[in-house]
Protein backbone atom coordinates (compact mmCIF):
# COMPACT_ATOMS: atom_id res chain seq x y z
CA UNK A 1 0.00 0.00 0.00
CA UNK A 2 1.09 3.33 -0.72
CA UNK A 3 0.74 5.66 2.50
CA UNK A 4 -0.19 9.58 1.26
CA UNK A 5 2.11 12.10 2.34
CA UNK A 6 2.13 12.95 5.97
CA UNK A 7 0.32 9.83 7.42
CA UNK A 8 1.09 9.41 10.80
CA UNK A 9 2.03 5.65 11.91
CA UNK A 10 -1.13 5.55 14.27
CA UNK A 11 -2.88 6.37 11.03
CA UNK A 12 -1.56 3.71 8.95
CA UNK A 13 -2.27 1.55 11.61
CA UNK A 14 -6.25 2.63 11.79
CA UNK A 15 -6.68 2.57 7.84
CA UNK A 16 -5.50 -1.13 8.03
CA UNK A 17 -8.02 -2.29 10.77
CA UNK A 18 -10.39 0.15 8.84
CA UNK A 19 -9.80 -1.98 5.70
CA UNK A 20 -10.48 -5.28 7.70
CA UNK A 21 -13.79 -4.22 9.44
CA UNK A 22 -15.68 -2.16 6.89
CA UNK A 23 -17.76 -4.97 5.27
CA UNK A 24 -19.46 -5.13 8.77
CA UNK A 25 -20.31 -2.14 8.86
CA UNK A 26 -20.97 -0.54 5.43
CA UNK A 27 -21.00 -0.30 1.79
CA UNK A 28 -18.54 2.69 0.57
CA UNK A 29 -19.06 4.58 -2.97
CA UNK A 30 -16.30 7.80 -2.93
CA UNK A 31 -16.55 10.44 -5.72
CA UNK A 32 -14.28 12.99 -6.11
CA UNK A 33 -11.34 12.25 -4.23
CA UNK A 34 -9.02 13.47 -6.87
CA UNK A 35 -10.30 17.08 -5.42
CA UNK A 36 -8.65 16.96 -2.44
CA UNK A 37 -4.34 18.34 -3.28
CA UNK A 38 -1.77 16.21 -3.35
CA UNK A 39 0.21 18.61 -1.40
CA UNK A 40 0.11 21.58 0.77
CA UNK A 41 -2.72 22.36 3.43
CA UNK A 42 -6.02 22.92 3.28
CA UNK A 43 -9.25 22.52 4.95
CA UNK A 44 -12.52 19.43 4.23
CA UNK A 45 -15.36 21.18 5.03
CA UNK A 46 -17.80 18.40 5.29
CA UNK A 47 -21.68 18.27 6.97
CA UNK A 48 -22.07 17.02 10.73
CA UNK A 49 -24.12 14.13 10.70
CA UNK A 50 -25.79 11.30 13.39
CA UNK A 51 -23.40 9.15 12.13
CA UNK A 52 -19.75 8.04 12.62
CA UNK A 53 -18.74 11.13 9.76
CA UNK A 54 -15.27 12.30 10.55
CA UNK A 55 -13.86 8.28 10.87
CA UNK A 56 -15.89 7.57 7.40
CA UNK A 57 -14.00 11.16 5.97
CA UNK A 58 -10.77 10.27 6.88
CA UNK A 59 -11.00 6.62 5.55
CA UNK A 60 -12.23 8.12 2.25
CA UNK A 61 -9.57 11.13 1.94
CA UNK A 62 -6.20 10.28 -0.05
CA UNK A 63 -4.92 11.73 2.34
CA UNK A 64 -4.62 11.63 6.25
CA UNK A 65 -7.27 14.45 7.79
CA UNK A 66 -6.61 15.90 11.48
CA UNK A 67 -9.44 16.76 13.67
CA UNK A 68 -10.43 19.15 16.38
CA UNK A 69 -11.50 17.15 19.33
CA UNK A 70 -13.14 18.72 22.34
CA UNK A 71 -10.17 18.64 24.85
CA UNK A 72 -11.69 16.36 27.44
CA UNK A 73 -10.85 13.50 25.77
CA UNK A 74 -7.77 13.99 26.05
CA UNK A 75 -7.81 14.03 29.76
CA UNK A 76 -9.17 10.81 30.30
CA UNK A 77 -5.78 8.79 30.06
CA UNK A 78 -2.55 8.82 29.14
CA UNK A 79 -2.71 6.28 26.29
CA UNK A 80 -5.82 7.75 24.92
CA UNK A 81 -4.34 10.98 24.84
CA UNK A 82 -1.23 9.29 23.00
CA UNK A 83 -3.68 7.15 20.50
CA UNK A 84 -5.70 10.34 19.75
CA UNK A 85 -3.23 12.58 19.10
CA UNK A 86 -1.12 10.01 16.97
CA UNK A 87 -4.28 9.29 15.36
CA UNK A 88 -4.27 13.20 14.40
CA UNK A 89 -6.49 15.06 16.34
CA UNK A 90 -5.88 18.32 18.55
CA UNK A 91 -7.82 19.43 21.49
CA UNK A 92 -10.48 22.37 21.35
CA UNK A 93 -12.35 23.51 24.46
CA UNK A 94 -16.05 23.56 23.07
CA UNK A 95 -18.26 26.35 23.92
CA UNK A 96 -16.13 28.76 23.47
CA UNK A 97 -13.85 30.93 21.20
CA UNK A 98 -10.94 29.02 21.83
CA UNK A 99 -8.38 30.62 19.91
CA UNK A 100 -5.31 27.98 20.89
CA UNK A 101 -7.36 25.77 18.87
CA UNK A 102 -7.84 28.08 16.18
CA UNK A 103 -4.13 29.07 16.01
CA UNK A 104 -3.08 25.53 15.79
CA UNK A 105 -5.35 25.03 12.98
CA UNK A 106 -4.22 27.68 11.09
CA UNK A 107 -0.28 26.29 11.63
CA UNK A 108 -1.40 23.01 11.05
CA UNK A 109 -2.91 24.05 7.32
CA UNK A 110 0.03 26.39 6.70
CA UNK A 111 2.43 23.51 7.36
CA UNK A 112 0.90 21.68 5.09
CA UNK A 113 -1.55 19.10 6.56
CA UNK A 114 -5.30 18.39 5.69
CA UNK A 115 -7.80 19.64 8.70
CA UNK A 116 -11.17 18.43 9.05
CA UNK A 117 -14.19 20.79 9.97
CA UNK A 118 -17.89 20.79 10.48
CA UNK A 119 -19.33 24.39 9.90
CA UNK A 120 -22.75 23.42 10.88
CA UNK A 121 -21.29 23.04 14.51
CA UNK A 122 -23.55 20.81 15.84
CA UNK A 123 -24.97 17.57 14.39
CA UNK A 124 -27.74 17.61 12.52
CA UNK A 125 -30.47 14.83 13.73
CA UNK A 126 -32.59 15.23 10.18
CA UNK A 127 -29.45 14.96 8.35
CA UNK A 128 -30.49 18.40 6.17
CA UNK A 129 -28.14 20.81 6.39
CA UNK A 130 -28.22 23.57 9.08
CA UNK A 131 -26.82 27.47 8.99
CA UNK A 132 -23.33 26.90 8.44
CA UNK A 133 -21.03 28.86 11.14
CA UNK A 134 -18.30 31.58 10.33
CA UNK A 135 -15.62 29.41 12.29
CA UNK A 136 -14.55 27.28 9.01
CA UNK A 137 -14.46 30.43 7.25
CA UNK A 138 -12.14 32.54 9.48
CA UNK A 139 -9.48 29.68 9.95
CA UNK A 140 -9.64 29.40 5.70
CA UNK A 141 -9.22 33.21 5.60
CA UNK A 142 -6.11 33.82 8.10
CA UNK A 143 -4.30 30.45 7.09
CA UNK A 144 -5.07 31.71 2.99
CA UNK A 145 -6.33 27.90 2.76
CA UNK A 146 -7.72 26.48 0.39
CA UNK A 147 -11.37 24.76 1.41
CA UNK A 148 -12.41 21.98 -0.23
CA UNK A 149 -16.38 21.00 0.16
CA UNK A 150 -17.29 17.19 1.21
CA UNK A 151 -20.45 15.25 2.29
CA UNK A 152 -21.28 12.41 3.55
CA UNK A 153 -24.71 10.96 2.79
CA UNK A 154 -26.12 8.14 4.58
CA UNK A 155 -23.72 7.81 7.72
CA UNK A 156 -26.83 7.40 10.33
CA UNK A 157 -27.72 4.02 9.86
CA UNK A 158 -24.16 2.50 10.20
CA UNK A 159 -23.95 2.17 13.79
CA UNK A 160 -27.66 2.32 14.33
CA UNK A 161 -28.19 -1.07 12.49
CA UNK A 162 -24.73 -3.04 12.86
CA UNK A 163 -26.67 -6.11 14.55
CA UNK A 164 -29.44 -6.11 12.34
CA UNK A 165 -29.28 -8.99 9.81
CA UNK A 166 -29.89 -6.76 6.42
CA UNK A 167 -27.58 -5.81 4.04
CA UNK A 168 -24.99 -3.22 4.75
CA UNK A 169 -25.92 0.13 3.98
CA UNK A 170 -24.30 2.25 0.92
CA UNK A 171 -22.64 5.18 2.14
CA UNK A 172 -21.76 8.14 -0.69
CA UNK A 173 -18.44 10.31 0.69
CA UNK A 174 -18.41 13.22 -2.21
CA UNK A 175 -15.54 15.59 -2.40
CA UNK A 176 -16.36 19.12 -4.40
CA UNK A 177 -14.01 21.41 -6.25
CA UNK A 178 -11.63 23.43 -3.83
CA UNK A 179 -12.67 26.78 -2.69
CA UNK A 180 -9.99 29.72 -2.66
CA UNK A 181 -10.66 32.21 0.00
CA UNK A 182 -10.89 35.63 -1.43
CA UNK A 183 -11.01 39.12 0.56
CA UNK A 184 -12.35 41.71 -1.62
CA UNK A 185 -10.21 45.07 -0.99
CA UNK A 186 -10.77 46.89 1.63
CA UNK A 187 -14.03 44.52 2.68
CA UNK A 188 -14.33 43.86 6.41
CA UNK A 189 -13.54 40.83 7.86
CA UNK A 190 -17.03 39.44 9.28
CA UNK A 191 -17.82 40.52 6.15
CA UNK A 192 -15.31 37.80 4.05
CA UNK A 193 -15.98 35.14 6.74
CA UNK A 194 -19.84 35.17 6.09
CA UNK A 195 -19.34 35.71 2.19
CA UNK A 196 -17.10 32.34 2.20
CA UNK A 197 -19.11 30.44 4.80
CA UNK A 198 -21.65 31.18 2.33
CA UNK A 199 -19.95 30.00 -0.61
CA UNK A 200 -19.35 26.71 1.23
CA UNK A 201 -22.52 25.51 2.57
CA UNK A 202 -23.59 26.46 -1.06
CA UNK A 203 -21.22 24.16 -2.91
CA UNK A 204 -21.93 21.41 -0.48
CA UNK A 205 -25.70 21.85 -1.06
CA UNK A 206 -24.41 21.00 -4.20
CA UNK A 207 -23.16 17.77 -3.64
CA UNK A 208 -26.13 16.53 -1.07
CA UNK A 209 -29.38 14.90 -2.55
CA UNK A 210 -32.46 17.69 -3.19
CA UNK A 211 -33.85 16.13 0.63
CA UNK A 212 -31.21 17.10 2.32
CA UNK A 213 -30.45 20.78 1.28
CA UNK A 214 -32.13 21.80 4.50
CA UNK A 215 -31.76 25.20 5.40
CA UNK A 216 -30.02 26.48 2.35
CA UNK A 217 -32.94 24.62 -0.28
CA UNK A 218 -33.35 27.64 -2.17
CA UNK A 219 -32.15 30.33 -0.36
CA UNK A 220 -30.82 33.34 -2.34
CA UNK A 221 -27.05 34.38 -1.86
CA UNK A 222 -27.34 37.40 -0.34
CA UNK A 223 -29.93 35.67 2.17
CA UNK A 224 -27.85 33.20 3.27
CA UNK A 225 -24.75 35.43 3.77
CA UNK A 226 -27.23 37.42 6.03
CA UNK A 227 -28.30 34.59 8.08
CA UNK A 228 -24.98 33.19 8.53
CA UNK A 229 -24.25 33.28 12.22
CA UNK A 230 -20.60 33.53 14.02
CA UNK A 231 -18.62 31.01 14.95
CA UNK A 232 -19.24 30.52 18.77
Amino acid sequence: MRWPHQASRTWKVLVIVAIIIKPFFLRLRVEGAENIPRRGGCIAACNHTLGPDYVILGYASTRQIYYMAKAEIFNFHPWLSALVRGAGAFPVRRGERDSDAIEQAVKMIQAGYVVGMFPEGTRSRTGALQRGRTGVARIALQANALVVPVVVINTEPVLRDVFKLRRRPLVTVRFGKPLLPVVAEGGEESDAAQQLTTRIMLAMTELLPPERHGYYDGKPHDEADAAAPPTP
